[in-house]
């Protein structure tokens, strides 16, 4: 299993289009056949989608021009890339094959915060869950934006095949970084498409402006972010179904499967998968144990245990999730080290360190 890398520079069309050059043959020969990009190619063109669309064509136009880009240059139709781009922002019939499947994507998310008397960095490790189809599909993604006033400072994103980046785990050149969980609300509603809202983070100059785009009221759907940077001491955890936003500042550690835990949402009607809520125990579990004590995300990440394990592969009954790839943020004052693992037994395939200009 590979993880590729693509470099997309330009504006917004000729970022989109790189990227859908590169994921072209995986749109026209993956994407079909799964159960889910199926099941979201009979809304394009629905009037739910047509609001959706115009709806983010007001907020943030340039994110639309690059999923226009991306349908050009993997030569699709812009109505169902963008109707693939709203995964998860749709609800399927309860018990449906298409509700099912809709559940496999899952993703876990561990933080440590600094260690003020030692000096110890701040770190998010993420596992990034998905479909097992898509092992061998998905890539990393340098993106350069031309410098206009509002194109963001660039950033290095994993990316699916057409999708926008953002809405897997990403660092900016701001020294800003969002890992993204899939959650399950039932309150989902005609707005901005989730993963314009991600789309959006990566361009952010700082925390709080991330902060306040998760805050909008316009949001058709949800999930959970981590987010830290270069530079500043907090390390946030934050839930942000459509019915609102809470904000965790982790103090030592936490963990995040794909369900809301958080207070304000404890009598929310949402979907919590046997793995989301077996992971949540297990990671739990693993902290309350000190598993973390050595500082190392991968005692968590990479844990197999039990019938639904953190690390996926596709292989446990009633689990078809697969870990795509593995990633961690090493958050220090002036700078941010990553790497991603697609095999824990082997070193990072990638890794580097962001310096905010």
């Amino acid at each position: 299993m590979e993880l590729g890398w693509v470099e997309a520079r330009g504006d917004a069309f000729a970022i989109g289009e790189a990227l859908g050059r590169h994921a072209r043959r995986s749109i026209h020969e993956m994407l079909p056949t799964l159960a889910e990009f199926a099941g979201l190619m009979t809304w394009a063109g629905s009037p739910r989608l047509v609001a959706m669309e115009k709806a983010a064509r007001a907020a943030f136009p340039r994110h639309v021009r690059e999923i226009e880009g991306m349908a050009a240059g993997a030569g699709i139709d812009f109505a169902k890339l963008f109707a693939w781009n709203c995964r998860g922002d749709l609800r399927f019939p309860a018990g449906s094959d298409l509700a099912a499947a809709a559940r496999v994507e899952g993703c876990t998310t561990v933080f440590m915060a600094a260690g003020a008397e030692s000096g110890r960095p701040a770190v998010i490790g993420h596992n990034e869950d998905g479909e097992a189809e898509m092992a061998g599909h998905c890539f990393l993604a340098e993106v350069i934006p031309d410098q206009e006033a509002d194109a963001g400072p660039g950033f290095v994103s994993f990316c699916y095949p057409g999708l926008l980046p953002g809405h897997a785990f990403a660092v900016n050149r701001a020294g800003l970084v969002q890992t993204i969980n899939n959650i399950g609300p039932d309150d989902l509603r005609v707005g901005l498409p989730r993963h314009i809202i991600t789309r959006a983070v990566l361009d952010c100059a700082d925390i709080d402006s991330a902060v306040t785009l998760l805050s909008r009221r316009d949001r058709a759907g949800g999930f959970h972010h981590g987010l830290a940077q270069a530079g500043d001491p907090r390390l946030l955890a934050v839930e942000a179904p459509p019915a609102g936003c809470h904000v965790r500042q982790v103090e030592s550690y936490h963990a995040h499967a794909n369900h809301l835990i958080e207070a304000p949402f404890e009598a929310a009607a949402q979907r919590v998968t046997p793995s989301s809520a077996s992971r949540q125990e297990r990671a739990e579990s693993l902290l309350a144990a000190d598993a973390l004590a050595g500082r190392d995300p991968g005692a968590l990440l990479f844990d197999r245990d039990g019938e639904l394990p953190i690390h996926r592969r596709g292989q446990s009954p009633g689990d078809d999730g697969f870990t795509l790839a593995s990633a961690v943020f090493e958050i220090h004052p002036g700078r941010v080290d990553w790497s991603a693992v697609v095999d824990p037994s082997k070193p990072p395939c990638y890794h580097g360190s962001i310096i905010p200009q």
